[in-house]
């Protein structure tokens, strides 16, 4: 298994986008690709195992020094086995290196423990967003 950057024209690029409808939006009942908004300017990252992508996350950088994670999707038969993880200090590693002050997240309610044990952390009050309870949390290097 490994971590890589791509970009819209990879080969890979179009599993990423169906994993993310898999995992993110059928299960709320939005439709196939209806939040790649920021895909063109998006750094993306999937892990791939065996010429499959299994996991992926975005990384939107923003103005100031900031940039969101958006969009992070592990296959459901790999959940629970360090692949978010991976693909979360790929990013973070990634951020630093291009001199980001601090990546955020409106991470959904069931995905906080996770963040908040890599090193993120809460700011501000819960929010809906489409349909769902979500926190802010970041990350500041």
């Amino acid at each position: 298994m490994e971590v890589i950057e791509i970009t819209r024209i990879d080969k890979y690029y179009q599993e990423e986008r169906k994993l993310r409808n898999l995992v993110l939006l059928r299960p709320i009942g939005l439709p196939d690709f209806g939040w790649e908004k920021f895909d063109h300017i998006a750094n993306h990252f999937v892990m791939i195992e065996e010429n499959k992508v299994i996991g992926c996350v975005l990384l939107v950088k923003k103005e100031n020094g900031r940039a969101q994670l958006m969009q992070m999707a592990v296959e459901p038969s790999n959940q629970r086995k360090g692949i978010g993880k991976e693909l979360l200090e790929c990013l973070l590693e990634f951020a630093q290196k291009t001199d980001l002050k601090d990546v955020y997240c409106h991470a959904r309610e069931n995905a906080v423990p996770f963040y908040l044990k890599n090193n993120f952390k809460i700011y501000d009050d819960q929010f809906e967003e489409v349909g769902i309870v979500h926190r802010y949390m970041k990350f500041t290097f």
